[in-house]
């Protein structure tokens, strides 16, 4: 049975956003320059999820690319630069996030991604996506992450739970701090879900379809065996109620 929720964390990209095609397809262009064949699936899987020093330093490895993971990241970057602006909400997010808040539950983004990279993709959707998370935003390169503890190490996680908790104690010191039990953790990447479990959390994956392909037949290796940690295929697929949260019916909401 699943525990009665009390607070939602989300990554990102390609769970929020459908950021993961410009990563792949900014990829290819590079090592297309290179005279390498197009990133496989496999090993997106594997860079998925990673603060970008750590995914790059996984293609560069597997392409032996003669590059630092700094220079890939700076030849990369220009051009991801120019695709943030027209990427796109993923779909059910904008119903969900605007769900949660309506029913006053607590939410927060947990993401890898850099500080100026989160504003790139995300501010074409503030007014209807990320306003309304306030400042319970955590990036990966936020200083109170110690160095080296990015997903799937849990620390992001905790950050994100810890500044709901103290934002809800300032405003009500009778506030009962929410455990990390009382957590739903949702992401698309194996490694978040690693992370997501390691927090003591509870955790909805919801992959590409391309990416679950890779991972067939691994579904109880990635969520465990006892039902706490599950799958959906979109994210206004998800029984909200079988967590205690209220009942969303998409299309019903104003966007």
């Amino acid at each position: 049975m699943a525990p009665k929720i009390r607070a939602c964390i989300f990554d990102m990209d390609g769970l929020l956003l459908d950021t993961e095609q410009v990563y792949t397809d900014v990829t290819n262009e590079l090592l297309a320059s290179y005279g390498k064949p197009n990133l496989p699936l496999e090993i997106k899987a594997q860079m998925m999820g990673r603060p970008g020093p750590y995914a790059a330093q996984v293609l560069i490895d597997w392409a032996n690319l003669p590059v630092t993971a700094s220079e890939y990241f700076a030849e990369t970057s220009k051009r991801q630069t120019e695709l943030w602006p027209a990427v796109r909400a993923m779909p059910g997010a904008v119903e969900l996030i605007q769900h949660l808040k309506e029913h006053g539950i607590p939410i927060a983004v947990a993401t890898s991604s850099h500080r100026r990279n989160f504003e790139l993709k995300s501010e074409a959707h503030v007014d209807t996506l990320f306003k309304h998370f306030g400042e319970h935003v955590i990036v990966g390169d936020d200083p109170r992450i110690p160095p080296g503890r990015g997903k799937p190490y849990p620390d992001i996680w905790l950050l994100a739970l810890n500044t709901l908790n103290a934002s809800l104690a300032s405003a009500d010191p009778s506030h009962v701090p929410i455990l990390p039990s009382e957590c739903l953790v949702f992401e698309d990447s194996v490694l978040g879900v690693e992370s997501g479990r390691a927090a003591g959390m509870n955790v909805v994956w919801v992959p590409d379809g391309r990416i679950k392909a890779v991972f067939e037949g691994k579904d109880e290796e990635i969520l465990g065996v006892d039902g706490v940690h599950i799958a959906v295929d979109e994210l206004g697929h998800l029984d909200l109620e079988g967590y205690g949260l209220p009942r969303m019916r998409i299309g019903e909401l104003d966007n």
